[in-house]
């Protein structure tokens, strides 16, 4: 959430802010009026409470006609207390609830705008032209079918639409993949980590996927747990309700995990294959860093997205994601977008969020420094999420004859193999 200090001081910037999201600028009033009824009776409240506790100073001391009077006016007090006290939480209440439907606030270099409105930062890499080497590319599922890699059929049979197996060489690509993104993040200095898939509503809404992206999540209502759909949640409640140090920062987390999403709003969109999917495991880098070092932080996740992308030996580009297009607890977020040759366009693999102090507040993590106590910054970026890097993967480096050349980086970790070739039917 934001600092409601900012709000009352600078009204005008949150408005701003919620126009440039395409969302609700009413909502800044509401909050703004609801905060002042909070304060006010919180005054109201103290203000009665110090009569009632003066008034009980004085009864013992009072004649019997004073004590009179003194004690009705007692009464008096008890239910103007008792109703002071239930405004003041009421107030309480719709502050918080208002404040945790209002997104973070937008930097100021961020482009505003919808989903396509983004701004190009930097291209990387060769789009191959296939034309060229006397072939048409074949697309991710029919490669991975004939490498016996990919089994969307039976995935579908098992458990619906957008799922799917990975099978033989397709299971030893995702485990390599992994791998070595947790080698990579590791030699950067962040801490491996398996994470629970299951969370409380506190950490979801505390991350900030119960507002907006709540149509996404999965909920378990018997138990009341929500499905992660990234280990960003369990990664951001880590240090919930925690006080750290700050000379013990940055903290760096590294973390593995299966994700679940239902893809609202995606009907009849990325169907086909495995691009877009219910369950998808992922390695995700989690920073907590002091407020003044996230906008550098952001930049250094950034770079080590694209030091795996150029590992990988794939096009890609990188975006500055607009306005509207940001969850709502970002400021700003880069994505880092490989080339799909059957697609002919660049598709989302990576990206990098900074939500300074606004996980923070919600999730109670702060950071003391000296006598001062305040909230930190968290910052995410999704280094590896598998089934998009298999496809981009198996689209770019497919030979002619339907066999798929594997990137230096990762034959280490599938034994030293330099190919995968289609399997006999």
């Amino acid at each position: 959430m934001i600092d409601l200090r900012l709000l009352r001081e600078d009204p005008d910037r949150v408005r701003a802010s919620q126009r440039a999201r395409g969302e609700d600028v009413a909502l800044v009033d509401s909050l703004l009026s609801a905060d002042e009824r909070r304060r006010s009776s919180g005054v109201r409240f103290d203000e009665l409470r110090s009569e009632q506790k003066s008034l009980g100073k004085l009864v013992p001391k009072a004649t019997p006609d004073e004590r009179a009077e003194l004690l009705k006016r007692a009464e008096q007090l008890k239910a103007e207390v008792k109703d002071a006290e239930a405004a003041q939480n009421e107030a309480d209440e719709e502050t918080k609830r208002l404040l945790l439907q209002l997104g973070n606030l937008v930097h100021p270099d961020v482009p505003v705008g919808g989903e396509e409105d983004f701004v190009v930062l930097e291209t990387h890499g060769t789009i191959r032209d296939f034309g060229a080497e006397g072939f048409e590319p074949k697309d991710h599922l029919e490669l991975g079918e004939a490498l016996g890699a990919i089994d969307v059929e039976r995935g579908a049979k098992v458990s619906g639409s957008r799922f799917y197996y990975l099978t033989g060489v397709g299971a030893l690509l995702e485990l390599a993949l992994v791998n070595a993104a947790i080698a990579q993040a590791t030699e950067a200095g962040f801490t491996p980590m398996l994470t629970p898939a299951l969370v409380r509503p506190r950490a979801m809404e505390g991350t900030g996927f119960l507002g907006q992206a709540a149509e996404n999540v999965y909920h378990l209502e018997k138990d009341d747990y929500y499905l992660v759909g990234t280990s960003e949640v369990p990664l951001a409640a880590y240090h919930m309700d925690e006080i750290l140090d700050a000379d013990k920062l940055p903290l760096r987390y590294a973390g593995f995990s299966p994700c679940f999403r239902r893809e609202a709003g995606t009907y009849g969109k990325d169907t086909r294959g495995i691009f877009r999917v219910h369950q998808f495991d992922k390695v995700e880098m989690f920073s907590y860093v002091a407020p003044e070092d996230a906008e550098n932080e952001h930049k250094r996740l950034l770079e080590w997205e694209k030091q795996w992308l150029t590992g990988l030996e794939l096009p890609f580009q990188v975006i500055d994601v607009a306005s509207g297009d940001l969850g709502a607890s970002a400021s700003r977020k880069f994505d880092c977008e490989a080339w799909i040759p059957t697609q002919g366009k660049y598709r989302e693999l990576t990206s990098a969020s900074n939500c300074d102090g606004f996980q923070a507040r919600r999730l109670a993590v702060r950071m003391r420094d000296g006598k001062k106590v305040q909230p930190l910054a968290t910052l995410n970026g999704t280094l590896c999420a598998v089934p998009r890097t298999i496809v981009a993967i198996l689209e770019n480096h497919q030979l002619a004859d339907g066999s798929v050349r594997v990137p230096e980086v990762l034959r280490p970790y599938l034994g030293g193999r330099e190919l995968l070739e289609p399997v006999a039917k």
